[in-house]
């Protein structure tokens, strides 16, 4: 694509080239598995399939996962995104995988998915944090119960 004679004052790239020189960033693939969840599903025929986006590492079928805080585990059985069967699911995947021997009462929104053998996640009692207060009812005074909102997990305070 050749800059347009139109706009003879812009001296950049065009819209085109800009998007081409662009380097997508880097999956963190060497990082411990951590896979948020959104939902878990029971599925007819299939069983328990818990539904998230892979933050960091990697998901393969036949990986022990770990589920958090709750500390229940169960080997991933397969893993499907857009219902195309997958060997292994990398960060920015959204994806839905099968687990054995767990209910939907078992694992549940918000908890987060790890690999068992390679520093599974854990809960915490408390931690610090930078925060950014949206929507507030009003005037923030003692005794207000904020909601805090984590990747997919919406906990009252």
């Amino acid at each position: 694509i050749e800059p347009s004679t139109n706009m003879p004052w812009y001296k950049g790239p065009t819209l085109i080239g800009a998007l081409d020189s662009v380097t997508p960033p880097e999956r963190p693939v060497d990082k411990p598995l951590r896979l948020p969840l959104q939902d878990v599903y029971k599925i007819s025929g299939i069983g328990t399939v818990p539904v998230g986006r892979v933050e960091t590492g990697i998901l393969k079928p036949g990986t022990i996962v770990q589920f958090a805080p709750s500390g229940v585990s169960s080997e991933c059985k397969s893993i499907e995104m857009h219902h195309t069967a997958l060997v292994q699911a990398i960060p920015g995947d959204n994806v839905g995988f099968n687990v054995r021997n767990l209910t939907v009462k078992d694992i549940k929104r918000g908890n987060v998915a790890s690999d068992a053998k390679n520093q599974p996640a854990v809960g915490c009692e408390d931690f610090t944090a930078q925060v950014i207060v949206m929507n507030h009812p009003g005037q923030i005074r003692k005794g207000y119960s904020p909601v805090l909102d984590w990747h997919t997990s919406h906990i009252g305070c």
